[in-house]
């Protein structure tokens, strides 16, 4: 089992919790993340988005690909996985952006791709935003661009969204054949497109029954549409806590998941159900924190949650991505407690 975590370029993870102390700027994140590779984590998931859709739309967020650059150079060995959405970067323009940040890196560059639920902050930053399937169509045609700039020169293509001619991408990426390419989605034509083209599959939290038959799925759908390709990776979100007692961990359960309707990200939650399709519509509780980390169960003394990460990887769970707050004490903690056990 590897340990990520995700980037707190929003400031946190709780949408009923204005001040976490783990500030949005370039100071936290690059000492969490040259202290997380002391720590034993693996890889960190840096989310992108315009706006902040945990604090609110006016509080301040990181920018993902510039804040991925920076960590390239300041960091030795933890995976670099950035998220992209297709409909804000042009496909030649973002694989050659990629390739010299894997030069950076050394090789640790990996993309997340994300196909877009947000239409006002489209709307806000000039981008259009099309429906659910339609977004899904240009992600595989513009993967396919990618895919093919960071393979070979003098590459051509012209579809119903993109078109290339006779394109040149040098330097190649380190990373051979091409980065590794990760993503996320519940719909059929998330899955499908996930299984055809993608080499890793990254999902929202859930208990490790449900996860193991979404991996089950997406290897049953790789092995029919595209036998041919290598074995894909899994990895699970989950929200962390770890404590010295049952009692303590229910004192913090209860105190980050009020969240009211007048809170900031509320509006978001609307937003966001209205933008994806979902296998099960999360309660309001489940947003309470961010990509329904609770329901991993990664909550509990050390024992219990080094049992939850064992059932996780006997259901082929290759990566967990953590969340937690404050970020830099509950990450220590977790490793103290739990990574450094398990190693």
């Amino acid at each position: 089992m590897k340990f990520g975590y995700w980037l707190p370029v929003f400031g946190g993870w709780l949408r009923n919790i204005d001040d976490e102390q783990m500030r949005p700027d370039w100071a936290y994140v690059k000492n969490l993340a040259q202290r997380s590779e002391d720590w034993g984590y693996d890889l960190t998931l840096i989310a992108e988005l315009n706006l902040n859709d945990i604090k609110g739309e006016e509080a301040p967020s990181l920018d993902a690909w510039s804040t991925a650059a920076a960590l390239a150079a300041v960091t030795n060995r933890i995976e670099l996985m950035v998220a992209v959405r297709p409909t804000f970067h042009q496909p030649a323009l973002l694989a050659k952006q990629a390739a010299n940040i894997d030069h950076i890196s050394g090789g640790r560059l990996t993309l997340n791709v994300v196909s877009s639920w947000w239409q006002d902050e489209a709307r806000k930053y000039g981008v259009h935003f099309e429906q659910h399937d339609d977004r899904y169509a240009r992600t595989a045609e513009w993967l396919h661009v990618v895919d093919n700039l960071w393979k070979q020169d003098h590459f051509s293509f012209t579809g119903n969204y993109y078109r290339v001619e006779d394109s040149i991408l040098q330097p190649k990426p380190i990373s051979s054949p091409r980065p590794f390419i990760y993503a996320g989605g519940e719909s059929e034509a998330a899955k499908n497109m996930i299984a055809s083209l993608c080499d890793g599959y990254v999902m929202h939290g859930d208990e490790p029954a449900a996860i193991g038959r979404r991996i089950n799925d997406l290897r049953e759908r790789r092995a029919r549409l595209r036998p041919e390709l290598p074995p894909m990776k899994f990895g699970v979100a989950g929200y962390s806590i770890v404590r010295n007692t049952e009692a303590e961990v229910k004192r913090e359960i209860d105190r980050i998941t009020n969240v009211q309707h007048s809170s900031a990200g509320y509006k978001n939650y609307q937003q966001w159900l209205a933008g994806t399709q979902l296998e099960k519509q999360p309660s309001l509780a489940d947003y309470s924190v961010s990509n329904r980390g609770l329901r991993s169960g990664l909550t509990g003394v050390p024992d219990q949650v080094a049992e939850q990460v064992a059932a996780f990887e006997a259901v082929g769970v290759d990566f967990l991505l953590l969340q937690c707050s404050p970020q830099l004490e509950e990450m220590e903690r977790f490793s103290e407690a739990v990574i450094r056990v398990i190693a």
